[in-house]
């Protein structure tokens, strides 16, 4: 049992922070699953620059006294935010108590059959409270389904057709492209017209063929101009 600690002087406890295990080193699992986190949670921070929202890949969540941490491969928590001394003990992984409520969002990349992903994974994530628990299954190890949405409806989950995420105003979707050079099928946030939320690279890739692009019709102007005998650079 974790130690509990007396704080405010009332009767409110919560877990003393100096006993959890907020990190153990423990390395990502594989090439594929690694860049498909970065992708996730790269694109919310490059996309969603006026919300507050805490997205993390491979962070443990403690939600239950004396329960370990579960480490979800992504999670979003809306309108909260890391504390700006992410260093201290009790900073360094997602405390349901100390944040308030659970992440809206949990996702688990299925990788080999072991993670349990639809027995007790989801069930802790359905006792967590968690809105929405996604299931990516590229290789399907756990069926033909690639892809799996539960959403909390009272106090159990139940598996939905719909991949729009009501309740975070934000949807998934499968993305035949290439990221990074890897050309691949692609698990992304995308908005409610299917649109997806570019990372940083793609927006700047945006930006610069917008710029080639107008540049390309001033110098068709320019052209035309010099065809009707206007020098352009005259004007």
């Amino acid at each position: 049992m974790v130690q509990q600690v007396l704080i405010n002087n009332d009767d409110y406890y919560v877990p003393d922070a100096n006993q959890l295990v907020t990190e153990d080193d423990t390395p990502v699992d594989n090439f594929a699953s690694e860049k498909q986190q970065r992708l996730l949670v790269g694109s919310l921070y490059s996309s969603l620059q006026q919300q507050t929202f805490l997205a993390a890949a491979n962070v443990g969540i403690y939600h239950t006294d004396g329960q370990p941490a579960i480490v979800p491969d992504i999670f979003l928590s809306l309108d909260v935010q890391v504390p700006e001394n992410w260093w201290e003990k009790q900073n360094r992984c997602y405390m349901v108590w100390r944040f308030g409520k659970p992440p809206e969002v949990v996702l688990e990349i299925v990788s080999n059959k072991e993670g349990d992903e639809l027995g007790k994974k989801l069930q802790i994530y359905e006792h967590m409270r968690a809105s929405y628990y996604i299931v990516y299954d590229p290789n399907q190890q756990l069926g033909e389904q690639v892809l799996r949405v539960y959403e909390l409806r009272g106090r159990r989950y139940f598996e939905t057709s719909e991949n729009w995420l009501e309740q975070v105003g934000l949807g998934v979707t499968l993305w035949e492209s290439t990221f990074e050079d890897r050309q691949d099928t692609w698990l992304r946030w995308c908005y409610q017209d299917g649109t997806v939320l570019l990372t940083g690279d793609e927006r700047a890739e945006q930006e610069r063929q917008r710029a080639e692009q107008a540049e390309q019709r001033i110098q068709l102007l320019a052209d035309r101009l010099r065809a009707m005998g206007v020098d352009p650079d005259t004007l």
